[in-house]
């Protein structure tokens, strides 16, 4: 029996989202391919009628959850009270998004396997960095386009980083501390 269009729509969107997930909990090499599609709920032979290669899907599958993250940022600026950039800061380094990788920041958990990979995975975070420092710098008003780029791109990787190395510390302490000294923005 064949698959309708719209259902196979729905799979492929289903193992584009797990795949996502599963990459940013267990990273690009430890997500293998009978894994992703169990907990598709598909069979193997479903993914080769999907995608030309795990490469392919690994790009595509970066640049949905890039585009995730966009949102999210986008979400919590629209309900931000005050100043924006310490609303960012409160919701990125919070204790929920430091135990949840899978579903957490695409560029906390994937930026260094990266390189490791072909072109359109590093353009899907070439893009995807794009897209958050421009929503970022659209909350700086220096007047200076470059500068505003300057500034979202180091407060970027400020709670990148920080985020990197709260998950890498064991002491619960130490990461609740790096995180507090790094939600505000200044």
């Amino acid at each position: 029996m064949r698959m309708s269009r719209q259902d196979a729509a729905k799979n492929r969107e289903r193992v584009l989202r797990t795949a996502g997930e599963m990459f940013r909990r267990d990273g690009y090499d430890g997500t293998g391919i009978a894994a992703l599609m169990k907990a598709s709920g598909m069979t193997n032979g479903a993914f080769y009628k999907q995608f030309d290669s795990k490469e392919a899907l690994i790009a595509e599958a970066t640049a949905q959850a890039l585009a995730e993250n966009a949102e999210a940022w986008s979400k919590v600026l629209a309900g931000a009270e005050g100043d924006p950039l310490t609303a960012i800061a409160q919701w990125y380094l919070s204790d929920l998004h430091l135990e949840h990788r899978g579903k957490g920041c695409t560029y906390a958990t994937l930026a260094a396997e990266a390189p490791r990979h072909e072109g359109a995975v590093r353009k899907a975070f070439d893009d995807g960095l794009r897209h958050t420092v421009e929503i970022i710098a659209g909350l700086e008003h220096s007047g200076d386009a470059q500068r505003d780029e300057t500034a979202a791109l180091r407060y970027l990787s400020r709670l990148v980083g920080a985020l990197i190395l709260a998950r890498a510390a064991e002491d619960p302490d130490l990461s609740r501390h790096i995180l507090e000294a790094n939600r505000d923005p200044d």
